[in-house]
């Protein structure tokens, strides 16, 4: 799959870290890259879902929640009356 074009500063920079010895080669170099790329989606990930929970906190202090009923929730877990 991999067919990699770098820019001439990308490969001075690729070859710098191999030569000093950070990295083995260039494939090593490219995970690394990939690596810090998957870690930041996670964390905008993770900052997108922190904003949406403190909206909802925010809109349930205000007034706009539902009253929890654990057995309309759930009707099959709780004994027959009757």
């Amino acid at each position: 799959m991999p067919n990699i074009h770098l820019t001439t500063p990308m490969q001075e920079y690729v070859q710098g870290q191999i030569a000093s010895g950070a990295y083995a080669n260039l494939s090593e170099v490219v995970r690394a890259g990939i690596r810090l790329l998957m870690e930041k989606d996670g964390a905008r990930q993770f900052y997108a879902l922190k904003a949406e929970l403190e909206a909802a906190r925010a809109e349930a202090e205000g007034g706009a929640f539902d009253t929890f009923d654990p057995r309309a929730f759930e009707p099959d877990a709780w004994p027959k009356q009757g």
